[in-house]
């Protein structure tokens, strides 16, 4: 089996697959641990779905919190004694990435890219509704060249609530009115139609500078949210990150290690 970790800002995402078959995955805080926190975590995590660390014969990981990465990097050598691979923007990812500072590009937008261009080809856009919102374009020629990043709806709710004292905790999901008639529903009203327009605009603006209408593929924790209201997203991928780490494992032990 092959073990699959995406280590964001807010959340680890940790996955299972066996053979092309996500078997187990879990959402983890991005909390503070150290090496035998995480590795214990991990071999829980492996026991409750049946799995011996026996049974990992893999792992890779892509991250955005280097001191994070490197924890989890030295659980997986110490605890399931696999040195897991790494995604950089160095590696064979299959597309080609063309920007002026590859380096300084999230690898779990890399990864993001590669998934959706397996699945739909391209020129394609990927939307992913996380800790932030970030649109990644791969051209008609199979290049990633770049996107658009904004804060999430997580983060933005977060930081009204912080800065406004009588207002409401409330869930985040679509009210059936965009006029909201109590704070409530105004609140729920503002930040998902606000980000529904947000997403839709700026995929439109990329559609004009690209000159052609491309597939949009959303993923995320709020991508199921957001998708059912959005008229530019056309598919829903919850866990396109983890099937772009199967991919670029598999492309990583064809080509040799």
């Amino acid at each position: 089996m092959l073990l699959v970790l995406d280590i964001g800002n807010t959340n680890i995402t940790v996955g299972l697959f066996d053979g092309d078959s996500l078997t187990g995955h879990w959402r983890l805080s991005s909390l503070e641990q150290t090496e035998d926190e995480a590795g214990l975590l991990l071999l829980n995590l492996l026991r409750d779905n049946g799995v011996s660390k026996n049974g990992i014969a893999g792992a890779i990981l892509s991250s955005v919190v280097p001191r994070l990465e490197e924890v989890w990097r030295c659980a997986i050598r110490e605890y399931l004694c696999i040195d897991p691979f790494v995604v950089t923007p160095k590696i064979d990812l299959g597309i080609k990435i063309d920007m002026p500072n590859p380096n300084e590009i999230g690898a779990d937008r890399l990864v993001n890219s590669v998934a959706a261009v397996a699945k739909y080809g391209c020129p394609l856009i990927t939307v992913d509704l996380g800790t932030a919102v970030t649109l990644d374009v791969v051209s008609a020629e199979g290049a990633y060249i770049g996107g658009a990043i904004a804060p999430g709806l997580a983060v933005s709710m977060a930081t009204l609530f912080s800065k406004t004292a009588k207002l409401p905790q409330v869930a985040l999901t679509a009210p059936e009115r965009v006029i909201g008639r109590d704070t409530r529903s105004a609140i729920q009203s503002g930040i998902v139609y606000g980000y529904v327009g947000l997403v839709d605009s700026l995929v439109e603006r990329i559609f004009a500078e690209l000159g052609t209408v491309t597939p949009v593929v959303a993923t995320g924790g709020h991508a199921e949210i957001l998708a059912k209201q959005s008229k530019t997203i056309t598919w829903i991928e919850p866990w396109l990150t983890l099937d772009g780490l199967l991919i670029l494992y598999k492309r990583f032990t064809d080509n040799g290690r």
